[in-house]
């Protein structure tokens, strides 16, 4: 490590601010391919270097969960040799990296319809997930084949059928419940989001936990984002106030002064 980035770092935990869950939206990987003139996979493959050094580096921070946006439901439109080389990919990946997982105790989950996934590549997935269930560090969540609205359906759909059977009530329905009933059900919802190459939208991604999360977009390309990347949005993380709809009196504890027309 470089002297900068134990600079950052150091800076960083001196805070005693760490974002409890950080989510990324990594993006930007054919955009990267196609600057170097190399095929898209190229910058795929390049991709899981920066999910490597990224998941090493919110373990040392002491962040309890990492949330990255692996595949969305509408990546199943892209054309077909794109879409079977991404799932080929994701086995390698998982196969190669399930060691690494355990020898720094990362606990490896998904959220999203890992069924629609391939046969291999879902059979590795959860012989991963049950090889990593007793770790204790970091928890890994990959969305696979996720959407944001989709999850919201579904948790709606299970709310309908415990309201039939009597397992609830309306009137017992608030927004700590809800959560319940949403993939994120035994995490906190995101305090920082990273989105890579510049676009500043959700793509529908984890709608109803982002609703209070700080956002970080970058222009650099989820390849080129590596740990320095991470520390400095960590740090502006930092750098900010976040009230809850409070103004800043109430977070600091002070005397809030009256206005006088």
């Amino acid at each position: 490590m470089t002297d900068e980035l134990r600079t950052l770092k150091q800076q960083i935990l001196e805070s005693n601010d760490i974002p409890a869950h950080i989510a990324v939206i990594m993006d930007g990987n054919g955009r990267w391919a196609k600057e170097r003139n190399l095929p898209r996979l190229a910058g795929h493959n390049e991709g899981v270097n920066s999910v490597r050094e990224v998941v090493r580096a919110c373990g040392e921070l002491g962040v309890e969960v990492l949330t990255l946006y692996t595949f969305s439901v509408e990546n199943w439109n892209r054309p077909p040799s794109e879409v079977s080389a991404l799932m080929q990919l994701l086995l390698k990946t998982i196969r190669r990296e399930v060691d690494e997982l355990m020898e720094n105790n990362v606990k490896l989950d998904v959220i999203g319809a890992m069924d629609d996934l391939p046969t291999e590549p879902r059979k590795s997935m959860e012989e991963a997930i049950e090889k990593t269930g007793d770790n204790t560090g970091l928890n890994l969540n990959l969305a696979l084949s996720y959407g944001g609205r989709m999850e919201l359906l579904e948790a709606v759909k299970r709310i309908c059928r415990d309201v039939e059977n009597g397992s609830l009530t309306l009137d017992e329905l608030d927004e700590s419940k809800f959560g319940r009933y949403l993939y994120t059900a035994d995490f906190p919802d995101p305090d920082l989001l990273i989105r890579t190459s510049g676009e500043s939208r959700l793509s529908n991604f984890l709608l109803w936990q982002l609703a209070y999360t700080e956002i970080y977009i970058t222009s650099i390309y989820w390849p080129d984002f590596r740990r320095r990347e991470l520390y400095k949005a960590i740090l502006n993380y930092q750098s900010r106030e976040r009230r809850y709809g409070k103004v800043s009196e109430q977070i600091n504890n002070q005397p809030i002064l009256a206005e006088h027309s």
